[in-house]
């Protein structure tokens, strides 16, 4: 069992894990402008750069590349 949680974190720490979990709240700013608000965390694929977050309602969305400019979490 410890060889396999030693494992996870080798691949954590060599950046072999495609998801990246950024604390939030975060604010993502779309491509028409308007702004979509996460209440939690959000992942980010570092291959895809596809962002995924839940709304209020714990609602799962994911939004590609194209289809955001920019976000900020605090």
């Amino acid at each position: 069992m410890l060889l396999i949680l030693s494992a996870c974190s080798l691949f954590e720490d060599t950046n072999l894990v495609d998801i990246k979990e950024i604390d939030g709240p975060c604010s993502i700013v779309l491509v028409g402008g308007s702004t979509v608000r996460s209440k939690g965390n959000i992942k980010i694929s570092k291959r895809t750069q596809a962002i995924t977050y839940r709304d209020e309602e714990g609602k799962l969305w994911s939004l590609f590349k194209d289809d955001y400019t920019s976000y900020s979490c605090q």
